[in-house]
């Protein structure tokens, strides 16, 4: 079975599992988080596979959890995600280097000077997942003590996306002559200072880096509010999303590739991946039990506390026998809130059966055979719920090896999939044109 479009596949992987179990599991490397040596084994594996891209996300808190759950997170210390891409661009030289970086608390003239250095220190492979950071905690690593109301967040973010692309635009692509002769060693005519005065935010330039490699390193956007949508729709090459159906999956495709259109925005210009948690076995029992073990692994501490963390609200007091009580809107990820609730209200799920749920994945599973898995992701592919995904192993290595030894030949059996890289940018990669330069014609 063929068809006529193809999935793109990157890999979550900061934390290297969000299960809180996947550090305790057999044969799982306890450090996997914290270790150069088995990142660059797993982001080499990821690019023999073919993978489009790894993505790391972020967090800029430790302290946002009860003692008691954090002494069991293997998330309380991580790699810096620049230095962590720049050190596996040297290792690897086709898969895409995707960073999580926050709009809410870092300036734009950082954003656009690092994601800029990155493309070029991997030859055109960075991506910037552009966040809001909803987490309370983190305000307080940053000088506040409340972060931003939620829609004023993402008006922020509108505003930092167009000084960012508008400082990688700095500079035309030709712009440095370096002719000896002369001693001129850039053209003055092309370079464009941006002096930007705006709601939130004022930078004048320009970018003292040239021109990234794909004119502007990929923009990966994951918000699933009404507000997120709007500036995925406007703004984003890639929307990571967190969907719990096929059919939920099929509405916010429909919805965001809709607004993108209204926009006048090419629609294929937009790949849209779920997050998916896959647990691959050679018989659909054998991956059931996988998951069933790795579930046990799972303190009703840690649970309780990735609860609190979802819900925006402190869930330590409820009876944990008892049913979920109404929860009050906070300024916490709607999307996050909303989708906890609804898990909750579906499944008649108790305080403690939800934490134990949010302790290891409530999203999108995967759990079967890796034919059975293949089955799905066509699916959602040739129903338009999705343009691909962003893969979350269970535990490391196994489960990476697993999903690149298994899933992969499959899903290219069927055609599904990429054999082998046919670009060398992530641009490429993802089917994304090169972006124009906005103050200068292209040579």
């Amino acid at each position: 079975m063929t068809s006529s479009r193809q999935l793109h596949l990157g890999a979550f992987m900061r934390p290297v599992s969000l299960h809180t179990g996947a550090w305790r599991y057999p044969g799982a490397f306890p450090d996997a988080n914290f270790n150069f040596a088995h990142l660059k084994r797993f982001v080499q594996t990821l690019e023999a596979a073919c993978f489009d891209a790894f993505f790391m996300a972020d967090h800029l808190a430790v302290l946002n959890m009860p003692v008691d759950a954090l002494k069991r997170s293997h998330t309380a210390t991580s790699f810096e995600p620049f230095t962590l891409l720049s050190a596996l661009a040297a290792v690897t030289e086709r898969i895409g280097l995707v960073a999580t970086a926050s709009t809410t608390f870092d300036e734009p003239y950082h954003i656009a000077r690092r994601f800029a250095s990155l493309d070029h220190l991997s030859n055109g492979r960075a991506g910037w997942n552009l966040v809001t950071t909803s987490n309370p905690d983190a305000a307080r690593n940053f000088g506040r003590d409340e972060h931003l109301e939620h829609d004023e967040r993402y008006r922020r973010a509108r505003e930092f996306y167009d000084v960012v692309t508008g400082l990688w635009d700095s500079w035309a692509d030709d712009a440095f002559v370096r002719d000896v002769e002369s001693g001129l060693y850039f053209d003055p005519e092309k370079l464009h200072v941006l002096a930007h005065k705006g709601e939130y935010l004022s930078v004048r330039g320009p970018l003292n880096i040239a021109r990234p490699v794909q004119g502007w390193p990929v923009v990966v956007q994951a918000g699933s509010s009404e507000a997120g949508k709007q500036v995925a729709a406007e703004t984003a090459d890639v929307v990571f999303t967190a969907q719990s159906s096929l059919e939920a999956g099929k509405r916010f495709y429909g919805d965001v590739k809709e607004r993108r259109e209204r926009l006048g925005r090419p629609r294929n210009h937009l790949k849209i991946l779920p997050g998916v948690f896959v647990v691959v076995g050679d018989s659909r029992s054998e991956a059931q039990d996988k998951r069933a073990k790795l579930d046990a692994l799972v303190h009703y501490e840690s649970g309780v506390s990735s609860l609190s963390i979802a819900l925006g609200h402190d869930v330590s007091s409820f009876d944990p026998d008892g049913p979920l009580p109404e929860i009050p809107e906070t300024n916490a990820s709607r999307s996050s809130r909303e989708r906890v609730i609804e898990l909750a209200r579906s499944e008649k799920l108790t305080v403690r059966q939800l934490a134990q749920r949010l302790g290891g994945y409530s999203g999108l599973q995967m759990i079967g055979t890796a034919r059975d898995i293949a089955d799905e992701m066509q699916q959602w592919l040739e129903e338009e719920g999705s343009d691909g995904f962003n893969v979350m192993f269970p535990f490391l290595p196994e489960g990476l090896d697993d999903f690149a030894r298994k899933v992969v030949p499959e899903l290219q059996r069927r055609g599904l999939f990429r054999r082998a890289y046919e670009g060398t940018t992530l641009r490429d990669h993802l089917g994304l044109p090169r972006p124009g330069n906005r103050f200068f014609k292209s040579p």
